[in-house]
């Protein structure tokens, strides 16, 4: 085995659902000397003014669930969690036309260690009437005050929906949120038509607010992913759920690409930054990336 300890695998046998990525990673990891998924696209060689990001959101079932105008296609993301994402599309680039607004976390944490630069970073912390993630209600309204500040630059906009905790009726109603889904489910006691149901429910809720955004938006808007999401697929004799580092089956890697209507094109300016990173509390980021279900 490629780097596995006795004492690795002696734990790894004792969690069954976690044996079979975990040796994938390392196999990928040794054979192709990357940290990401190399045959997935860079997203700044593809065409948009607006990048609208759902996290963990699985091609299959946007083109099922999505009413939005606009085409769908799809494409292979660069990661099967959002940290390869980051690291597969980001590293060593000095994106000085784009502002980043996220819910998710990884962004900053990563940026130092991986030499990226934006124009501006936007972070949105968990809202604080339920302190369990941060709504897309409020990615929405930060996305539409930087699109009103800056009509020159390029947006990324990152939901963390549809990734748990669900925050639909039915999700709340079933689950209580335990770190990553298969806690979750554990803890719940709930089963896979349980998670699918609030994974679509969650899906349709951040949907609904994308079609609220692209109201605001001009410009070329494109709806995608950073990764996909494992809802009781097996992967040898275990059914595995959520998104693995490394694994790069479709269902984690297979991303949406829906380019919205659209009347005009935005002029784009690189300028030099005016805030790449707000003053974030690394144990703060930490918590936040950890109450996710992500080792940091």
């Amino acid at each position: 085995m490629i780097g596995i300890s006795r004492e690795n695998v002696s734990t790894l046998w004792q969690r069954p659902r976690r044996i079979i990525p975990f040796l994938i990673r390392k196999y990928n990891y040794a054979t192709n000397d990357v940290t990401y998924n190399e045959d997935g696209v860079d997203i700044f060689e593809e065409d948009w003014d607006n990048l609208v990001i759902l996290d963990a959101c699985r091609y299959d079932y946007f083109q099922s669930e999505s009413k939005l105008s606009g085409d769908t296609s799809f494409r292979f993301s660069r990661g099967a969690m959002s940290s390869e994402f980051i690291t597969g599309n980001f590293a060593n680039k000095k994106v000085h036309d784009t502002i980043y607004v996220s819910a998710n976390g990884f962004y900053p944490t990563l940026k130092d260690e991986i030499n990226t630069e934006v124009y501006q970073y936007i972070d949105l912390p968990r809202d604080a009437a339920d302190n369990i993630t941060t709504h897309p209600e409020t990615v929405t309204k930060a996305a539409i005050e930087a699109n009103d500040d800056n009509p020159n630059k390029r947006l990324i906009i990152h939901y963390l929906q549809p990734h748990q905790p669900y925050i639909g009726e039915f999700g709340r109603s079933k689950f209580e949120f335990e770190g990553n889904l298969k806690d979750s489910m554990r803890k719940s006691q709930v089963t896979k038509e349980d998670v699918r149901t609030a994974y679509t429910e969650n899906l349709n809720i951040v949907l609904d607010e994308v079609a609220i955004l692209n109201e605001s938006l001009d410009g070329k808007t494109v709806v995608t992913a950073d990764h996909g999401e494992m809802l009781g697929e097996k992967i040898g004799p275990f059914e595995l759920y959520g998104h693995f580092q490394g694994v790069y089956r479709d269902e984690l890697v297979k991303v949406p690409w829906h380019v919205l209507e659209y009347d005009s094109r935005r002029d784009i300016i690189a300028e030099e930054p005016v805030s790449d990173m707000v003053d974030l509390d690394d144990k703060e980021l930490n918590q936040r990336l950890k109450d996710l279900g992500y080792k940091v």
